[in-house]
């Protein structure tokens, strides 16, 4: 089986590309809404992971802030395998903007809606082309719920990331919402910016099909330095 988590303000309309080139099972985890404005990003995960059977095995896949939504949820499910794309393994990886937004506290004073308004500078930002991808991205900012969105986006600067399990990488080099660091990356697929669920899905389809049918990660353990 696998998941797939959707990312912040998105829905399974993102996966429409994705979905029909994977083997086997998937399932879209739809976002719900937060019980209050202050739900803790555990207790939301914990609601979504209801859904998922304890012994469950397969892939757990997180788009942006799904990828972190997913971290959490393999707390209580970690027979699923977490695979991020577009997202960050922990809150170490935050970036620079980021932190700069979190440290200011500007986010609380711009409303969530605002985007809608400027979809130019959105579509720069998360690396829509025109066509299809802009049609797309204008349905899903046309869609977005404000509480939802000022609850995720809280949670996500204010991420707890300790103790977090590991997780694989699929993040694009022209990515300038979560771009490549110095930490290592599973895989680094060209070209692709924070839309590339969309805009490739035939690179990323290929890696998913590969690790659902129990191929090892790239910089995986070999058996020796496991010390089997």
């Amino acid at each position: 089986m696998i998941y797939l988590l959707p990312g912040l303000g998105a829905d399974a309309r993102v996966f429409r590309n994705l979905q029909p080139l994977l083997l086997g099972e998937s399932r879209v985890l739809e976002w719900v809404l937060p019980a209050s404005p202050t739900e803790p990003l555990p207790a939301y995960a914990a609601r979504l992971a209801a859904d998922i059977p304890p012994e469950q095995t397969g892939l757990l896949v997180g788009i942006s802030f799904g990828g972190v939504v997913a971290l959490e949820i393999n707390r209580l499910r970690p027979q699923l395998r977490t695979v991020l794309i577009s997202s960050i393994p922990d809150a170490h990886s935050l970036p620079p903007l980021l932190r700069l937004i979190r440290a200011t506290g500007v986010y609380r004073l711009v409303p969530p809606q605002l985007l809608k308004l400027f979809p130019r500078v959105g579509q720069w930002y998360f690396g829509v082309k025109n066509g299809e991808e802009y049609r797309l991205f204008r349905e899903v900012l046309r869609d977005m719920e404000p509480r939802y969105t000022r609850w995720a986006i809280h949670s996500l600067l204010h991420w707890d990331s300790a103790n977090v399990g590991r997780a694989i990488q699929i993040l694009g080099t022209h990515d300038r919402v979560f771009p490549p660091g110095p930490t290592p990356v599973e895989y680094l697929i060209p070209g692709g910016g924070h839309f590339m669920v969309v805009s490739h899905a035939q690179e990323i389809s290929r890696i998913l099909n590969k690790l659902a049918a129990g191929e090892p990660h790239p910089l995986a353990p070999s058996p020796k330095e496991r010390g089997n």
